[in-house]
């Protein structure tokens, strides 16, 4: 295998414990918020406060990251987002909760940004699309990983071990990639043909002048207004699909390990899917610009397809169903849409740019989650399903008004 695919599942593998550690609280959360009194409202400020720390991570970590380079980055990040989900076993109420998510989210926020300008520095653009979904397929796998060990976990050892036992996982992560990464100038087992491949891709992709050249142009702003709507439906349903699934459909928590876990399967097929489709069309001689933005818009069409109806349906196995491709179609999406950084932004850029690009995701996530919590909370879960329909779809607006042509820039 080529090193650039073993550096591929490398960073789906610390993206798998990113998103085990940030999708534990959703499983555990019935049990604390009977045992420590957290309403609907005050679980929205939770997760709201892990999104926005998250975000505001991100605006750091970005620079940090093209500063200290990928491999320092991710380690320290590592480190520091283990640490806090260890620390949740600690956790006492709303607000220790709420600091501990806070803590988490500003860790956990260079994972994206770093793993993103990993696959600038090691993949030609054909083949980013692929990479970008293979990493991608942490999400999902820690989602799925995540409620039958947690439940496991609660029930043999109690739920404080929940948090410590993958919370541990990311510090043995952390020993591999200090010895398995490297750049592709200095790897010691790349074959000379792969990395004359990667760079002379690179080569004519370096940035001129400092960060602040990025806000002269448009298409900088405009992946960064279709992002603002674009985060929310994929965190309703890591932070609240166990709660709805109970509140709405009637599960236990034995039958939240069993169902619960098939959505981000979904997740993980659409991201291979959306990757692999935009890649095969490049492959086939389209436009990096027409293979992105159709597989953009296939996969916005999808979700309100799905979503809408997973609501209405009186059976809660076709409504699971149907989150499951909505899931699928989200991800078909993101896999493509989270790929632009690298299309639009030269490799020494990609992470400060992601970082700007995660962050707005983030905040309008945070903004949109409290939303959520008060509509839960007075009015049930209709309108929050109808707006998940709908964000997508005014995403892919967005980016086909605001960035008319994908081509690398800022050069």
């Amino acid at each position: 295998m080529a090193v650039r695919w073993r550096i591929a599942i490398l960073l789906a593998v610390i993206t798998t414990i990113n998103y085990i550690d940030r999708s534990v609280f959703g499983v555990v959360a019935p049990m604390i918020r009977e045992q420590f009194g957290i309403g609907d409202a005050d679980y929205g400020l939770i997760t709201s406060g892990f999104l926005l720390a998250y975000g505001i991570g991100q605006l750091i970590s970005g620079p940090l990251i093209d500063r200290l380079g990928t491999k320092r980055a991710f380690s320290l990040a590592a480190v520091f987002w283990s640490v806090a989900t260890i620390m949740h076993a600690l956790g006492r109420g709303i607000w220790s909760f709420f600091a501990l998510r806070v803590l988490l989210g500003l860790a956990e926020a260079a994972n994206f940004p770093a793993a993103s300008k990993a696959v600038a520095q090691w993949f030609p653009a054909n083949e980013r699309s692929t990479a970008v979904a293979i990493f991608m397929l942490g999400a999902g796998l820690g989602a799925i990983i995540t409620p039958p060990l947690t439940v496991w976990t609660i029930q043999t050892l109690g739920w404080q071990w929940a948090f410590i036992i993958p919370g541990s996982l990311g510090l043995v992560w952390v020993f591999l990639w200090q010895r398995w990464y490297h750049l592709p100038e200095t790897h010691p087992t790349i074959e000379p043909a792969e990395k004359a491949l990667i760079l002379e891709q690179r080569s004519n992709q370096q940035s001129q002048g400092s960060w602040t050249t990025l806000l002269n142009y448009r298409e900088f702003w405009g992946i960064l207004i279709a992002r603002v709507v674009s985060d929310f439906p994929f965190y309703f349903f890591l932070f609240w699909l166990p709660q709805y699934l109970i509140d709405v459909r009637g599960f236990d928590l034995r039958a939240i390990a069993m169902f619960a876990w098939l959505p981000w399967v979904a997740a993980d097929l659409g991201a291979l899917t959306g990757g692999s489709l935009s890649s095969a069309l490049v492959t086939r001689g389209h436009t990096i610009n027409r293979a992105r933005k159709t597989v953009i818009w296939l996969g916005a069409v999808l979700v309100a397809l799905a979503v809408i109806p997973a609501y209405y349906t009186a059976s809660s196995a076709l409504a699971l169903a149907l989150i499951c491709f909505g899931l699928f179609a989200i991800q078909v999406k993101g896999s493509v849409f989270f790929t632009l950084p690298t299309d639009l932004f030269p490799a020494d850029r990609v992470a400060t740019v992601w970082g700007v690009f995660g962050a707005v995701g983030s905040l309008g996530g945070s903004l949109l989650g409290l939303l959520a919590g008060y509509l839960i909370q007075e009015a049930g879960y209709e309108s929050v399903f109808l707006m998940i329909a709908s964000l997508h779809l005014i995403s892919a607006l967005l980016l086909q008004i605001f960035v008319p042509k994908i081509d690398v820039v800022a050069r």
